[in-house]
């Protein structure tokens, strides 16, 4: 089969909506609501908190990826630094992550489209009422997840500009709701329930451990994972020295702005009888609270507004399923590309379209709509699994600085350790925070994944066709992982509430301890320049771009 490049035709724009894009989707129609019956008004801190420690993250991605514009970068630069081992360990998590996403948005539209259709139905599940996928729901889920599929295989350009002019809708939409709402409250028209009473009681009923908490359960991390998505399609984007930087930090930056607005907002818009009860934002309810920010409109009377957010609730999550669908195959592509699984998922067709990896992708989607069959249960795995896969950016970042010293840096981060060592340990708190009843399942699906690795080793083998495992530069994904799941089980915020901030300084003391262990045991300067080179011809094959 003839061999065909990916294609550069994602321009400043696109790349900066495709993050946008990914970044406001079922998360904005759900999150204020999931974050104030757990932290209350106070969930606003939740929000810009959640910014920041993406942002250390991502700064370091910025770095990385005008450095080495490839396709599928998250997980091509600890093959860079580390080797098979340590790319497969972290690319396994980024894979099952990824491709989790476009089942999660469809699930969150289907969630709010149960107004017209029985597409969901409540159930309780840990005490609190989720809503989960009817065979109604599963049937149109995997119809929904087939058409991302079918744009996909037309080409990135097709897919660039339908998410450019998505994600203009939904920047509309939102900042329609945020000054609805807010006007509404404030002239007195409905709302006004949230800020009723400013005791730190009513404000913070969570306390500080609920402020933190809602970062990782309350989908505000989730919501704020696309920034990676100006890295993964950096090998298909004009001018990525320029374009990759600028994105991930103006994205995050919008995105945490227009969050926070819409946490006052919907604060402002929440009425009384809403926390009528007695534990007040802890059982916050609301009637058809399968679309909280439609039902709140409804309670006002703004039955326009309710109707329009019905609407968004499939246009917003369909678009960003839509870019995860293209990102997820470039995941599975950088793969193939690594040697880290078959080669035929580098395939890409006529059009520069990896087409196994998303026929892949749809297969995965399908089966994780079993397991987790509603938002609230899966949005905390993809966010843990998605924070791990995250932390190699900051130490990748590190060393690639010990060992390529006078490589151009487009873009260099300032402060020598403390951004790239703060987003590790930003990465690992949030994974902390998800706590053990997610976090279980995560681990055991990365046991899975290992296994996995097995077999594809001794297939390899046998064949010929397995590039060296290069343990002696990747172990160290080991302990680190175990330290992640041992604090995570010990000193679950659930059944531990009152062992919660010992956390803090243990994941300080083993994000320091990892982060420097992870730097010395870097691949070989020779070893790494063989993986640079591979990755700059890459770079430097791909056809000119049509800018989108």
């Amino acid at each position: 089969m003839a061999e065909h490049g990916l294609k550069r035709d994602v321009g400043r724009i696109g790349l900066l909506f495709a993050a946008i894009g990914s970044m406001i989707g079922s998360g904005w129609l759900f999150g204020a609501f999931n974050a104030s019956a757990i932290a209350g008004p106070a969930a606003i801190f939740s929000w810009l908190i959640g910014g920041v420690m993406i942002l250390f993250i991502g700064l370091s991605y910025a770095e990385l990826g005008p450095m080495f514009p490839i396709s599928g970068g998250v997980i091509r630069y600890p093959h860079i630094v580390w080797g098979s081992f340590g790319s497969y360990s972290l690319g396994f998590i980024t894979w099952i992550s990824t491709a989790a996403v476009p089942a999660i948005e469809v699930e969150g539209a289907l969630q709010y489209a149960t107004q017209y259709a029985p597409f969901t139905s409540p159930e309780q599940v840990g005490g609190e009422t989720v809503y989960t996928l009817t065979p109604l729901g599963i049937g149109t889920a995997a119809v929904l997840l087939a058409v991302f599929v079918a744009i996909n295989a037309v080409g990135v350009k097709l897919f660039a500009q339908v998410n450019n002019v998505l994600v203009w809708w939904k920047l509309g939409v939102i900042a329609l709701v945020v000054a609805v709402f807010i006007a509404t409250a404030l002239l007195g028209l409905g709302g006004t329930g949230g800020f009723a009473n400013y005791g730190t009681k009513q404000f913070a009923p969570g306390g500080f451990d609920g402020v933190m908490i809602a970062i990782s359960t309350a989908g505000i991390v989730f919501s704020f994972l696309g920034f990676r998505q100006s890295i993964e399609l950096a090998g298909e984007s004009k001018d990525p020295k320029r374009n990759v930087p600028w994105a991930v930090i103006t994205a995050t930056l919008v995105v945490a702005g227009i969050y926070a607005l819409l946490q006052v907002a919907f604060t402002l818009a929440v009425p009384a009888d809403a926390l009528a009860r007695a534990d007040g934002w802890r059982s916050l309810s609301l009637e058809n609270d399968f679309g909280p920010l439609a039902a709140i409109a409804g309670a006002a009377g703004l039955t326009w507004l309710a109707i329009l957010l019905y609407a968004d609730a499939i246009i917003s999550p369909a678009d960003t399923g839509l870019v995860y669908t293209t990102i997820a195959s470039r995941v599975s592509y950088a793969f193939g590309r690594n040697g880290n699984a078959p080669r035929w998922l580098a395939t890409t067709s006529a059009r520069g379209v990896p087409w196994w990896s998303l026929v892949l992708v749809y297969g995965i989607g399908l089966v994780l709509l079993l397991p987790f069959p509603s938002w609230q249960q899966l949005v905390g795995f993809i966010t843990s699994g998605t924070v791990i896969s995250f932390a190699a950016g900051p130490l990748a970042v590190t060393a690639l600085r010990r060992t390529e010293p006078d490589r151009e840096r487009p873009f260099r981060l300032p402060g020598g350790h403390a951004i790239p060592l703060l987003g590790f340990f930003s990465a690992n708190l949030i994974v902390y925070f998800t706590g053990w009843a997610t976090n279980s399942k995560l681990f055991i699906t990365i046991l899975i994944g290992y296994a996995v690795l097995v077999v594809l080793e001794l297939v390899g083998r046998r064949s010929g066709t397995k590039p060296p495992l290069e343990l002696a530069s990747g172990w160290w994904v080991l302990p680190w992982l175990g330290a992640l799941a041992l604090v995570a089980w010990l000193l679950d915020p659930e059944t531990h509430p009152t062992l919660f901030l010992l956390g803090f300084p243990i994941i300080a003391v083993i994000s320091i301890a990892v982060y420097a262990l992870a730097v010395s045991r870097r691949l070989p300067r020779e070893r790494m320049d063989e993986y640079i080179a591979d990755a700059e011809r890459e770079a430097q094959d791909e056809p000119e771009a049509v800018s989108v």
